[in-house]
């Protein structure tokens, strides 16, 4: 779970966008777009750790994987927090259908 001093982090960096690039629709089609790339960075590091392009080898590792999948955490709460005031609420209300129908809800 994102954690209260985490989602005011991602307040703060959807307040700073929203000064720079204001938070119109096109706005937060590119805040939801940028999803795509950073899921592409983490394709690309985990291609990297398996070494699948023969040109290039082993050029990255679970640690750099770890922080691209970061990226695509903090990229969708941000884009998230963009529509919604309370996105703790809806993610949490997310993650609790998805636990009931995986059988491991708490």
């Amino acid at each position: 779970m994102i954690s209260p001093d985490q989602w005011s982090t991602i307040r703060s960096l959807v307040d700073w966008l929203d000064a720079e690039n204001g938070r119109s629709d096109a706005e937060i089609s590119l805040r939801i777009l940028k999803l795509t790339e950073e899921a592409g960075e983490v394709a690309q590091a985990w291609i990297g750790v398996q070494g699948q392009n023969p040109r290039k080898g082993v050029t990255h590792t679970h640690p750099d994987v770890q922080d691209e999948l970061c990226d695509v955490i903090v990229t969708a709460a941000v884009a998230l927090a963009s529509l919604i005031d309370n996105p703790g609420y809806v993610l949490d209300a997310k993650l609790a259908k998805i636990a009931a129908r995986a059988g491991t809800a708490s």
